[in-house]
């Protein structure tokens, strides 16, 4: 089932119960499905919010240039989701003017996401990864 599919059930059970609102929370998901009104016979869903709250901290890009995951082309990436990582470790280089630049994590945890691909230019602040 997909999202869609999620969110037009939920919107059929907030009707046919009569219900002002349904709330569903599944780990950094939650979905929140209210009616336009709370009259007897509400009318078809009028509001639709979903959000995925992500928890944990970013890793941003202190320059513009260009992402690299590993430090050569032939060399495994210096981290992947899954990996625990500690504050001071290099996670990735950025490529600003000819110059690789080593990027550290702030923090310690889990690499949750690696929110840019290897090759892509990045703006400053852009954000790079989500450590948990």
């Amino acid at each position: 089932m997909n999202l869609m599919e999620t969110v037009n059930g939920l919107a059929d059970v907030l009707n046919e119960k009569n219900l002002s609102v349904i709330s569903v929370k599944c780990d950094d998901l939650e979905i929140r499905i209210a009616s336009k009104n709370a009259s007897p016979a509400p009318k078809k869903v009028a509001d639709i919010q979903a959000s995925a709250e992500k928890r944990g901290d970013y890793i941003k890009s202190p320059i513009i240039g260009t992402f690299y995951a590993a430090p050569s082309p032939e060399k495994p990436p210096f981290v992947k989701v899954g990996d625990r990582v500690e504050k001071g470790r290099v996670v990735c280089i950025i490529e600003s003017m000819k110059l690789m630049n080593e990027i550290t994590s702030d923090f310690d945890g889990l690499v949750a996401e690696i929110l840019v691909k290897d090759g892509e230019t990045v703006d400053f602040n852009k954000e790079l990864m989500r450590i948990e």
